[in-house]
């Protein structure tokens, strides 16, 4: 049996890891709405979503009803991770 390359390890750590943040930044956004105070950045909300959180942040933010009405976040997210579907099958069919 082959032996799993260092840099899968490196990446499934890296998506845990964005993927709970995404998730504790998207939960404290809805927190702070609720509370009327200082909101996170929509813009730090998308990166966060970029950077590999995007199916964590989508699935919290149906969960707890965050952001469903934005347009731009409901065609936004599943539009990053549609894009981060395409590259992981393309680097997955480079190293094959």
């Amino acid at each position: 049996m082959a032996q799993v390359p260092w840099y899968f390890w490196a990446a499934v750590v890296w998506w845990v890891s964005v993927s709970i943040c995404a998730v504790v930044v998207t939960c404290a956004d809805k927190m702070y709405a609720k509370q009327g105070k200082w909101r996170i950045r929509e813009r730090t909300l998308f990166l966060l979503a970029a950077l590999g959180g995007s199916v964590a942040m989508l699935i919290t933010m149906k969960k707890i009803r965050h952001k469903t009405l934005h347009k731009s976040f409901m065609i936004g997210i599943p539009s990053i991770i549609i894009l981060q579907g395409l590259i992981i099958a393309a680097v997955i069919l480079t190293l094959l």
